[in-house]
């Protein structure tokens, strides 16, 4: 099959409407990065308690699951521009409301939980707004930009979130980051207007089923899975970066965004298209593989090589998301992918809890090891499934297939 032109990721910016979306998510990303950290510490001054700590900042990934149960046929259903703007002042409004002084905790953690449920709508929407904007043809190039953002902004975020919070009150963080969902909001409303992808009204029984249309078929289930979970271990491996080197934890936490920079560069713009299939289950392997190693205690400098090159294999998503957008119709994208970023969310939340009570029973190195080799198996258990099926589309295609 012959490669498909992809664009230079300037020529993305010179297309109408990226450049207003990426900024949006932008502001949307370093507010969400701010305010988690900022409540996050607020949370743990308040209550001394890890576990609420924890619950505060992963809280609204652990609720995305019920709003994708419950939501998300308002993707694709709902006009993308007003949605946006709209679900970024309500987190403006919400965030505002957590630096509110006397908050009791038990408030901060309902807020949470209601900021989780709207954030599994909105990547929907941006997302299958996305598909638009640049095509499915284009999606993986655009998706590529937005994940390095994403990475970028996220260690900005908590680099600068980090000196707030220690000079001044984690609260005045809070506003900061109120402010900056407003920015998102005004930058979302220079989107054109532009009409729902699918017609009808959005409610629970559309959300339902959506759903399951979209897990009806094998080769889509594979895909789900292989976005979902064995990615999810491997950021529960991450999130014992602290307990497993206190003194270099930030240093681990750059690599890992190091890595995970190059595999978005080399999957997104560097790969021929027709080497992208085939590199989906080699990329979920080498995401896991590095962490074995880390049970004998490298040394610094080896550790920090290892999960660098663990984090390239975060390039798998995009693979299995342009498998995914190719397996879906169009009046379903913005919900596809919307149940696709609610369920990784969500597992990442559940991952980086059962990473930490494993370590709190035996050693955050042991930890590691549990989590890589759970990642393993379930990508190899994938890949035998996929293989069986491989005349449907699964993981290892052997040619193109849409499945209603």
């Amino acid at each position: 099959m012959p490669d498909t032109p992809r664009k230079t990721y300037a020529a993305l910016f010179r297309t109408p409407e990226f450049t207003p979306l990426f900024l949006s998510s932008s502001a949307n990303v370093a507010a969400q990065t701010v305010s988690g950290l900022a409540l996050g510490t607020l949370v743990f001054r308040a209550t001394d308690s890890p576990l609420l700590s924890a619950l505060s900042m992963f809280g609204p990934a652990l609720a995305q699951v019920l709003g994708a149960t419950l939501f998300l046929s308002g993707a694709d259903r709902l006009p993308p521009r007003t949605t946006l703007a709209g679900l970024s002042l309500a987190f403006a409004a919400a965030t505002a409301a957590l630096a509110l002084p006397g908050l009791p905790v038990w408030a901060m953690l309902a807020i949470v939980l209601v900021e989780g449920l709207i954030a599994s709508l909105g990547g929907g929407v941006r997302w299958g707004l996305l598909t638009e904007i640049l095509t499915k043809d284009g999606y993986l190039s655009g998706r590529s930009l937005f994940n390095m953002m994403n990475g970028v902004m996220q260690i900005a975020g908590y680099a600068v979130g980090g000196v707030l919070v220690t000079v001044l009150d984690p609260r005045l963080c809070l506003l900061l980051a109120a402010a900056l969902f407003g920015t998102s909001a005004a930058l979302a409303l220079r989107l054109t207007r532009r009409p729902p992808r699918a017609s009808g009204r959005p409610s629970v029984a559309a959300t339902w089923s959506a759903n399951a249309r979209l897990w009806s078929a094998r080769p889509r289930r594979h895909v789900y899975l292989a976005l979902w979970i064995p990615n999810g271990l491997v950021v529960g491996c991450e999130s014992l970066y602290v307990s497993y080197e206190p003194r270099a934890a930030g240093t681990l936490f750059a690599c890992a965004a190091l890595g995970m920079l190059a595999g978005d560069v080399t999957i997104g713009r560097l790969l021929p298209a027709r080497l992208r299939p085939r590199l989906g289950i080699p990329l979920l392997v080498l995401l896991a593989a590095p962490y074995l190693v880390l049970f004998l205690r490298p040394p610094l400098p080896l550790t920090a090589v290892l999960v660098a090159l663990a984090s390239v294999g975060f390039g798998s998503s995009l693979v299995q998301q342009e498998r995914l957008v190719a397996l879906t119709p169009d009046d379903l994208s913005g919900h596809a992918l919307g149940l696709h970023s609610a369920g990784m969310l969500t597992m990442q939340g559940v991952a980086a809890t059962l990473a930490g009570t494993v370590a709190q029973l035996t050693s955050p190195a042991t930890a590691m090891t549990v989590m890589a080799v759970a990642s393993l198996t379930v990508t190899l258990t994938l890949t035998a499934a996929s293989r069986r099926g491989a005349t449907d589309g699964g993981l290892w295609p052997t040619r193109a297939v849409r499945t209603a």
